[in-house]
């Protein structure tokens, strides 16, 4: 077994975390499943390296953001202030994700964290804070208030928006990884989701419906 101390014993625990938080979900993998499957013989490898589940997962979302954010950063700055352009730069900087198994489990697990971004509160996860992935949704967002749409819409859409597109970069990522053939090729998948997604953020205000209360039970 290898010892719980060093930067390769931490790798080994980041790793293994990201084969298992995809597979089996956040919140359902275990712990001293992720020691094991990182060789470690101390059950408390986790908390010696991370101090928590919250601290390791925190390690694997780092690193996956890093690689997005340098994929981000030059499009988010070529990119015009349009739903489109904006959303077609987020979509090719998460693809690059899809290249490696690595990618395309932190793709699993970052599907699966999508209400914690902060979105709908305005206020980013601290993970996120001056990152060019919150840029970006600030941007989004003074897009969407530009063409007057409310405050409580325009966030609850623009959060649908980002799950649509974290789940549908996870159900990709779920079918290169069981061997599945998809239906579309990668790029009429990815060109489809810029397409729909801007189409979810520009659909027209619905008109406020006016429906008889009723008395809670």
């Amino acid at each position: 077994m290898a010892r719980t101390s060093g930067p390769e014993t931490r790798d080994r625990l980041i790793r293994a975390a990201e084969e298992l938080f995809a597979a089996q979900g956040v919140h359902g993998a275990q712990l001293r499943d992720v020691v094991s499957r990182a060789g470690q013989a101390n059950p408390s490898a986790v908390q010696y390296h991370f101090g928590s589940r919250a601290g390791l997962l925190d390690a694997v979302m780092a690193g996956r953001q890093a690689r997005t954010e340098a994929v981000l950063a030059p499009l988010l700055a070529a990119a015009a202030d349009t739903p489109h352009d904006l959303v077609a730069a987020l979509v090719t900087a998460e693809a690059g994700e899809l290249r490696t198994d690595r990618g395309r489990r932190c793709l699993r697990i970052s599907a699966q964290l999508s209400h914690e971004s902060g979105v709908r509160a305005r206020t980013p996860h601290p993970t996120l804070a001056g990152t060019c992935y919150w840029r970006l949704i600030e941007r989004i967002a003074e897009c969407l208030g530009a063409d007057g749409l409310p405050g409580p819409l325009l966030l609850e859409r623009l959060d649908l928006a980002l799950t649509l597109v974290g789940a549908a970069m996870a159900d990709r990522a779920r079918q290169y990884l069981d061997g599945t053939d998809p239906l579309t090729d990668e790029a009429l998948f990815l060109a489809d989701l810029v397409e729909t997604t801007t189409a979810l953020l520009r659909a027209a205000q619905p008109e406020q419906a006016h429906l008889p209360r009723k008395d809670l039970p």
